[in-house]
């Protein structure tokens, strides 16, 4: 990414692809992709309705990593970085960049990896997503006249990491509810210690 920001565009091949990092939930519980969140939560957590991230689901463009639905009765799973994109596509909706550019952006996102995610700004001028790593990518952006839209990834990561912990999240190996830290929800704390 030396020499400026750059059209994110390209085929996948163009980019290094990289491990996400597995930190640790507080507590010790356990790590970040040994949760997932069903639809209800991932929607309150990006600002979007089941509604449309059924259909984004369904069309492909943010598919849950954790567990799909295999059909009636099953739920699906989304993990911590499936709800970031949620909210990333849906901050783009908002400003109307066009579908066909935040699919190519969350494909490129998926793969390039989650490392250094939340120190990226996705910046956009309508037409074209560009991606950024350093404040002076974004300047240079900027300057050039491109960029008229700017998402600090790591703004929304935190937010959507706010958001999560005071909802429930499921172990993915045992299926145990883990209950937000929600003051309010008191009720949801007696019966998970009671079960």
């Amino acid at each position: 990414m030396a020499g400026g920001p750059y059209p994110q565009q390209g085929s996948a091949a163009d980019h290094t692809i990289r491990q996400p990092v597995h930190p640790v939930v507080p507590d010790g519980v356990t790590a970040v992709d040994d949760i997932g969140y069903r639809g209800p939560t991932a929607c309150a957590a990006a600002g979007i309705t089941y509604r449309q991230l059924d259909y984004w689901a369904r069309t492909g463009l943010v598919e849950p990593s954790v567990r799909p639905a295999y059909g009636s009765g099953t739920q699906r799973l989304y993990s911590f970085r499936d709800v970031v994109l949620l909210k990333i596509v849906k901050r783009f909706l908002d400003t109307g960049v066009a579908l066909q550019n935040i699919r190519s952006t969350v494909q490129h996102l998926r793969a390039r990896g989650f490392q250094d995610l939340e120190r990226m700004t996705l910046m956009s001028d309508g037409a074209t997503v560009y991606e950024c790593s350093s404040p002076d990518e974004v300047v240079k952006l900027l300057q050039g006249g491109q960029g008229v839209f700017g998402i600090a990834v790591g703004v929304v990561w935190r937010d959507v990491d706010a958001a999560l912990s005071q909802l429930h999240g499921e172990r993915v190996d045992t299926g145990e509810t883990l209950v937000g830290d929600n003051p309010a929800d008191e009720l949801a704390r007696r019966r998970n210690r009671a079960g």
